[in-house]
């Protein structure tokens, strides 16, 4: 019985530590680009650590939705974009600027919210 329960303990522990390399690992961002996660996109235009400026879009269904998203990183920078209401089949776009640099490594991630409710959070790792 303690060798049933000990091998299930270890594969649990297995499961996790493979689920916890697939979330922390992702794209890295050493140079500008874009990234999606289902009708979420956060595209950035430098190069590095540093960010001057992220964009994030959020794809509208086919009904008028009020739309907002959060912009973060891992290292405790945030911010909150507008809100606003968006016609049917309209692509919402609005800007963060962190203007700074960040440690390599640092997670920058984006949410986006359609008529309250979450629906896609595409993050990628900034590198040198």
């Amino acid at each position: 019985m303690h060798d049933v329960i000990r091998k299930i303990i270890a594969g649990i522990a297995t499961t996790a530590a493979a689920i916890g390399c697939v979330i922390v690992s992702g794209p890295p961002a050493a140079a500008a680009g874009k990234w999606c996660n289902n009708s979420v996109c956060i595209e950035t235009y430098d190069t590095g650590t540093y960010l001057g400026r992220v964009e994030v879009s959020v794809v509208n269904t086919n009904q008028p939705h009020r739309i907002s998203a959060r912009v973060w990183t891992t290292n405790g920078w945030s911010a909150r974009t507008k809100v606003e209401d968006v016609a049917a089949f309209r692509t919402y776009r609005d800007q963060a600027y962190p203007q700074r640099h960040f440690p390599a490594g640092t997670r920058l991630c984006a949410e986006g919210f359609r008529g309250g409710a979450s629906v896609g959070l595409p993050c990628v790792t900034l590198t040198n």
